[in-house]
Order: structure tokens, then sequence, then C-alpha cells
């Protein structure tokens, strides 16, 4: 789970673990990743990554550090991602458009690009993709992060396309505005 250190990826990581799912939890906040792990490892096996899946070397890296143990990965659940700046186009922030598309979409793809080749030699996995109502849906001031979430949905669609034949599921969701 990326984003596992809040928000709705650390609410998937506290019900998967009461399901006894072996998790890998990767966040950039190498504290709460360490209090997360330390309490759901009551519940099931827990190991930690910490990344920032805007930096495609770091993920690499991360990722291959995993021992043989943690390296079969069947479920992947894309959470990370950020909302930054709610201005209109005209007075937009550079800094805010690019950590959105940076963190909302490079990262998305940087995180699936290490899983998926495990995923397609073994003929099986599952990745979810966190969109967002945005994704479907664009309102004022938002076009920006709107247009990475359309982008996260517009990749599920055709990341499906593409492992469908390998037998690998792939699942959009989409939620309106969580507290975080």
């Amino acid at each position: 789970i990326t984003g596992a250190t809040s928000g709705i990826g650390e609410a998937t990581a506290r019900l998967l673990a009461k399901h006894n799912t072996d998790l890998i939890l990767c966040g950039r906040r190498k504290d709460r990743l360490a209090t997360l792990q330390k309490e759901l490892s009551a519940f099931t096996d827990v190991t930690t990554l910490s990344f920032d899946v805007r930096n495609q070397q770091e993920v690499k890296r991360s990722i291959a550090s995993l021992s043989d143990r943690w390296k079969p990965i069947d479920v992947l659940i894309n959470n990370a991602g950020n909302a930054h700046g709610l201005d209109p186009i005209q007075t937009g922030k550079i800094e805010d458009w690019d950590a959105m598309m940076d963190i909302n979409v490079k990262g998305l793809l940087y995180v699936s690009r290490e899983i998926i080749p495990g995923m397609t030699e073994r003929q099986r996995g599952h990745i979810i993709n966190l969109g967002s109502i945005a994704g479907k849906e664009v309102y004022p001031n938002g076009s920006v992060y709107c247009a990475s979430k359309f982008a996260v949905d517009a990749l599920t669609r055709g990341i499906r396309m593409d492992l469908n034949p390998f037998g690998i599921k792939v699942t959009g969701i989409h939620p309106g505005m969580v507290d975080t």
C-alpha cells in the first residue's frame, strides 16, 4: 500500500491487517510507518518501505531491497496522492502542478512498473489504483488536480487492457472527498 501513513491508505492497512493479510506499508514518513507497523504486527506480518513515489530511483531501490519472502506481491494498492492548491488556472502555482502530476500520475507509474513484471511472470495479481471523483467530473479551481485524476482513470483502463492477457486484475476506485 503506497501512501499508507494516513487517510485511505492507513484505513486500508488497518482493515487488511485485521483480516490477516500480510502488508508492505509504503510512505515518506518513517516515524508513522514504524508506529503503524508496530500496531498492526499484532494481527499480521508487516514490513515497511520508506520512499517518495516521485523519485523513480528511490522507488526502484526500495522495492528491490525487499527480501525474497516479500518480493512476490499479489496486490498493489496505488494510494499515494495529493491535492495542492485551489487556485484558478491563471494564478496557479507551477510547484503545485508539478507535485500533483509527479505524485498522482508518475508515482503510480513508477511503483507499478516495479511490481508488474513479477505479476506477469506469475500470471496473477491485482492492482488497485485510487483515483477520485475528480477524475470523473471537473470543478472550478481544480483543473490540474482533476487532470491528474482523469489520468489515473485512463491509466487504470489502459493498464487493465495490457495486463488482461496475464490474468491480472486492475481496479480503479474513485472516492469523494476524504478527511485526512
